[in-house]
């Protein structure tokens, strides 16, 4: 059985980040505590452990794992093209249960799997998982279950599916919620959500309209320049939310799936 650490004492917390670390630069898998639900990852540059991950979970290449951050500088280190209003997205929401979809940074020497290209970030609102993050750096962190599986809320939970798989866990007691992160793709001009999640469409919807309202006041057009009935900026929803053009339907598996 590999060691499990208990993260709710300082002391413990201390310990099983160390062993953690050491494991995540060994190009180990490890399991940590999320906001959302339990997390099994990696080292984010290393090819090697990012497969190691993905056949821990059974799953292929073709489902790619986000990668975690602990915080919000590392953004532009990892990704390229973020509109202003996926920035807002980050102040408003992170750190928090919302993973945004770029287009990644094209030097970096790492293989995520089949992601077209693109990176899925996210920063948790969880004290050990933002601990070991500062300690090791971005890493490739996805549910703590075996694909198909309902995902782990506590450490017992993720070692009875994952076993031996994995080199340390972390155990940050009961996660506060078994909701997972809403997905936004950020890489077109408009946000579109992949996948539904602790944080709804409205409030994003919400951001997004206030994030470019600024731009709209500092570029007034004239009453006769304007279109009738039109405002290029603003995102129209209808009442059926699945009918929404911000909202795309989820995609068959867990392709990007904290």
């Amino acid at each position: 059985m590999s060691p499990v650490y208990d993260c709710t004492t300082p002391e413990g917390l201390a310990e099983g980040v160390a062993k953690a670390s050491a494991a995540v630069r060994d190009g180990e898998v490890v399991v940590l505590p999320t906001d959302t639900v339990y997390g099994v990852g990696a080292d984010a540059f290393s090819a090697e452990a990012v497969a190691s991950v993905l056949a821990a979970k059974g799953r292929g290449r073709e489902m790619p794992p986000p990668v975690l951050v602990p915080s919000v500088r590392t953004v532009d280190g990892l990704a390229t093209s973020v509109p202003p209003w996926a920035r807002a997205l980050i102040a408003k929401f992170w750190p928090g249960p919302l993973t945004l979809i770029f287009e990644a940074q094209p030097s970096l020497m790492w293989d995520l799997g089949d992601t077209n290209g693109t990176v899925a970030l996210r920063m948790p609102q969880d004290d050990v998982a933002i601990a070991l993050l500062s300690e090791v750096g971005p890493m490739a962190v996805t549910s703590a279950n075996l694909t198909g599986q309902p995902p782990a809320t506590t450490v017992t939970d993720a070692a009875a599916q994952l076993g031996a798989a994995v080199t340390v866990y972390l155990d940050g007691g009961p996660t506060t919620s078994n909701e997972v992160s809403t997905i936004v793709d950020c890489t077109g001009d408009e946000p579109v959500v992949l996948r539904a999640g602790a944080i709804s469409w409205d409030d994003i919807e919400d951001v997004v309209i206030a994030a470019r309202q600024p731009q709209e006041d500092a570029a007034p057009v004239s009453d006769a320049d304007a279109p009738e009935a039109a405002d290029d900026d603003a995102i129209e929803l209808p009442a059926d939310p699945a009918a929404r053009p911000g909202t795309a339907a989820r995609p068959e598996g867990d392709t990007h799936e904290r």
